[in-house]
């Protein structure tokens, strides 16, 4: 059995905060907004105590429940207490706290700022190096297209909506869409910095430059890499 690759981040059971994450609940319905909020308040109920809270119907509660289970915000359990049919609670899934407000961001910044600016640095700089060592894994044995375009997508795992597009021999532009440190690279600088140092220590074959930065005013965080003089390039 082939193991599971690993993203150069560590996978995270709440999902990274985004601005635009509550405009998803705020498109639904006012009865599925209420339904989910709810069960966000409770932590579970019944589809009896759903309709008598939101005062509707059980039938209609139900129907508001299946497109939401559907989409993997609601998961139920069966209570088997007494002979008869099973008591069935909903609650939400982790999938659905992604529809909540996060501040994660904004927490980062307030720990970061009670420490030292030399010690900010080399939490970067450890951060950059344990990235390192998991891409590292995934890289390696590689040809260098096949580890460019690796390396774009572990990147789109990590949150950066990344594109890989090969340019000519030897020669890609990898585009980060969205960049999964925003908020945080807005108060500190070297988390941009270690971001192309990471980059380049993984692709050390290649020459790699940034060509475009979110937070100078790009669409993207793109950059051009290019096989090293007299290093061998895929045909």
């Amino acid at each position: 059995m082939t193991a599971k690759a690993l993203p150069s981040e560590p996978v995270e059971l709440a999902p990274t905060e985004s601005a635009g994450q509550t405009v998803a609940l705020a498109a639904m319905s006012r009865p599925r907004q209420a339904l989910l909020r709810h069960l966000k308040a409770a932590g579970q109920a019944t589809a009896d105590q759903l309709a008598a809270e939101l005062q509707l119907t059980v039938g209609a509660v139900r129907q508001l429940i299946g497109p939401l289970a559907s989409d993997g915000l609601i998961a139920h359990r069966d209570e088997r207490s007494r002979p008869g049919r099973p008591r069935r609670w909903y609650c939400l899934t982790p999938a659905a706290e992604a529809l909540f407000p996060k501040r994660y961001g904004q927490l980062a910044n307030q720990l970061l700022g009670l420490i030292s600016p030399d010690l900010v640095d080399r939490a970067f700089d450890e951060r950059a190096r344990q990235r390192q060592a998991r891409a590292g894994a995934r890289l390696e044995g590689l040809g260098f297209d096949a580890k460019v375009k690796e390396l774009a997508r572990i990147l789109d795992e990590d949150g950066y909506l990344a594109e890989c597009e090969k340019v000519g021999p030897g020669h890609f532009r990898i585009a980060e869409l969205n960049c999964a440190i925003l908020d945080v690279a807005r108060h500190y600088g070297t988390a941009c910095g270690t971001e192309l140092a990471f980059l380049r220590a993984v692709l050390p074959d290649a020459e790699v430059e940034r060509v475009s930065h979110i937070l100078s005013g790009g669409h993207s965080c793109s950059y051009d890499i290019r096989v090293r003089a007299g290093r061998p390039a895929d045909r």
